[in-house]
């Protein structure tokens, strides 16, 4: 039988019902799936240095038998060996675990290769394999494979080689040939090879870079592809805005734009002006002006005879998006309307046929907006705060009010640069990354847990000044499995400390809604002068008078996240305080609260966390949009990932590419994806 690579499996030798099983749970059916599952790593049998050898590293060396070895019997089937070599200058114990028959093999002045984890400070090498004799010319370096089912490392390597060598030929190179010229990079071929069975470090190393640059460039074509095809396929309302009333309306703002929010302003006035569809992300920090630019952008709309929407997460968050704007927009003459859920019966009614009628030009509001008897006249700019807080379900329903409204979601969340072109790549992505001139920096401290009093007492001094704290913990009520500060505890023991002085409240994320906003409400107003509050207040809320704040078992929080509630404080003209009150046993922890005290710059702190943690657990693995790659780290290949998305635009944007047929692959592997119909590609 020809076999070729969609050959199934079944067709290797050594493949019978029990392997065929363990291969179909790993979604492997065919010859091209094997080959195209690649190791997550390879152990390294080249020989090393034990003076350059780090600590808890794996390591293969050769070396003399210089003892008799031992065998201590540990109980049932479990014994320790333990014989002394010589490795260069270094006389080290090899440990052998439950492996009391190595014993009758082991002679002294006989020559070993050994692999195992290295202890520098003990002079140890738990063997983990090992051969009598010197090394051999074998691999330097085996492939490992994550599997499941009952198939081995050493039976899947055979039917990788098996595979490789009767299909890898027949497996077609969707790179055109100037990128592998122009990165230097290995044939689709060449690559398989080495990445399964490098011959040196080297060639694993090349064969890495290529299918990283392969598979993001194939992911970048995707989200490139579908911001063309909503681009041409949805157009747009082209909001051709007044821009002489539009100069005249920042120049009567109580301040001046940043450099940041000027460029900004731009690159969406642009857009509004533009046939298709703006689809824009607004990325500024805690602070920053994005809700100035909102207002610039929505006065745009109005100003080409359009209704704008602002869509925030809290009724809270609203009212201040309302207020504000009513502030600047009603002197010249513009009707703005709020709409939540508190908002009802006959008021409700009125805001409702007003906005049919085009008498409302700006609504304001919360989920209430997307309900399915809010109508708008001619709705031309929607704008999503808190983008993340909204499904997408949510924010797609607000879009269809319009007939193809522009779309700009902002997040006072900075998201490293990586992220922002994988999960949201099919947006252009604008960024404040200055904050206005004269706001003052939050000084923020890193205290152990034993100054709790110290702490309560610098607090005493703010609340003293008229000034308002927020004390912010992890967990809601007391945990047996965890122990760290929860809120109703805390909220009894502050209250304790500041009865008839000063109003303690409470709020977590189990409380009804109007419970939450009754109490939101009181902190706003200043009836409460010390808020105890879960991470529900990380988002939307504005009370320039607080300016402490006291943040138990900060090492819980991440990075972003300690940041978000940071900015709580340093929204009025006091200096602000916020202390991290933690004792971290981790070194991460420990970097953590160092990093926080270091910077106040979202952005800078959201690239550690990203190198702390990782993608997935930065935005939250089930809802992050987040792909998982095979090969391409996120975090250490952001370089490449930067690369391969500015070469899918490219491609994507030009002629060639949907017609060469140096580039037919490239649009084959769009359409399997379904970005594409296959009409395009004809």
């Amino acid at each position: 039988m020809a076999v070729d690579a969609n050959t199934p499996v079944t067709a290797l030798k050594g493949v019978g019902k029990t392997a065929a099983e363990s291969l179909q749970e790993m979604k492997i059916e065919t010859i091209h799936d094997l080959i195209m599952t690649f190791p997550y790593r390879h152990e390294d049998f080249q020989l090393k240095d034990l003076a350059d050898t780090p600590h808890n590293e794996r390591v293969t060396v050769e070396g003399r038998v210089e003892s008799e070895p031992s065998v201590l019997f540990l109980g049932k089937n479990k014994s320790r060996t333990q014989v002394q070599v010589l490795v260069g200058r270094h006389l080290v114990k090899a440990i052998f675990f439950n492996q009391p028959y190595v014993k009758a093999k082991l002679h002294i002045g006989e020559v070993l290769t050994l692999s195992g984890k290295w202890d520098r400070g003990r002079q140890v090498i738990t063997v983990q394999s090992h051969s009598i004799g010197p090394k051999t010319s074998g691999a330097d370096f085996e492939p490992v494979y994550s599997l499941k089912g009952s198939i081995y490392q050493k039976t899947f390597r055979k039917l990788m080689r098996q595979a490789l060598d009767l299909a890898k030929d027949d497996l077609e190179d969707c790179l055109p040939e100037r990128f592998l010229s122009n990165y230097h990079l290995p044939s689709f071929q060449d690559a398989l090879e080495w990445v399964h069975f490098p011959p040196d470090g080297e060639m694993l190393k090349q064969a890495r870079r290529r299918f990283v640059y392969e598979e993001l460039l194939m992911f970048q074509l995707k989200m490139q592809s579908l911001r063309k095809k909503n681009r041409e396929e949805e157009g747009g309302s082209f909001i051709n805005y007044d821009l002489e009333k539009l100069k005249n309306f920042i120049q009567t703002l109580p301040f001046d734009l940043t450099p940041a929010q000027k460029r900004v302003v731009n690159e969406i006035c642009k857009d509004l002006r533009e046939p298709f569809r703006m689809n824009r992300l607004l990325q500024g920090d805690v602070g920053s002006g994005k809700t100035v630019v909102a207002a610039i952008s929505l006065y745009a709309a109005v100003t080409a005879d359009m209704q704008g929407a602002l869509m925030a997460p809290t009724e809270i968050l609203a009212e201040q998006h309302a207020n504000t704007l009513a502030q600047w927009f009603e002197p010249l003459g513009l009707n703005i309307a709020l709409l939540t859920g508190s908002v009802k019966g006959k008021r409700r009614q009125l805001i409702l046929d007003q906005l049919a009628g085009g008498e409302i030009h700006i609504l304001i509001g919360t989920h209430a907006l997307i309900q399915p008897d809010v109508q708008f006249s001619k709705l031309g700019l929607v704008i999503t705060d808190e983008q993340h807080r909204f499904g997408v379900d949510q924010r797609r329903v607000l879009k269809d009010k319009g007939y193809n409204p522009d779309v700009l979601f902002m997040t006072a969340t900075p998201i490293p640069r990586t992220l922002a072109i994988s999960a949201f790549g099919e947006m252009d992505v604008s960024v404040i990354d200055e904050m206005p001139v004269g706001r003052k920096e939050i000084q923020t401290f890193w205290m152990k847990k034993d100054m709790f009093g110290k702490i309560l007492g610098r607090m005493e001094k703010e609340l003293a000044a008229g000034r308002q704290a927020y004390v912010i913990c992890p967990l809601i009520e007391e945990s047996d499995k965890l122990d760290f500060q929860n809120a109703v505890e805390l909220f009894q023991q502050l209250s304790s400390h500041f009865h008839g002085k000063y109003t303690v409240g409470l709020m977590h994320g189990r409380l009804h809604s109007d419970e939450k906003e009754e109490t939101m409400r009181a902190f706003s107003e200043g009836n409460i002068s010390v808020l105890v509050s879960t991470t529900v207040v990380e988002v939307g809320v504005n009370v320039p008078n607080a300016s402490f704040m006291l943040i138990y078992d900060a090492e819980r929080f991440g990075l972003s996240q300690l940041h978000q509630l940071r900015g709580r404080v340093g929204r009025g003209s006091e200096q602000s305080y916020c202390v991290l009150l933690a004792d971290p046993k981790t070194e991460m922890g420990k970097e953590r609260m160092a990093s926080m005290t270091e910077t106040n710059d979202g952005f800078v702190l959201a690239e550690k966390d990203l190198q702390l943690r990782g993608p997935g657990d930065f935005f939250g693995r089930k809802q992050s949009g987040v792909p998982e790659f095979k090969m391409a780290d996120l975090v250490h290949d952001y370089r490449a990932l930067e690369t391969a998305r500015k070469d899918a635009e490219k491609l994507v944007n030009s002629e060639e590419f949907w017609s060469s047929d140096e580039t037919k692959c490239l649009r084959e592997h769009l359409e399997e994806s379904g970005v594409l119909s296959s009409s395009r590609l004809d």
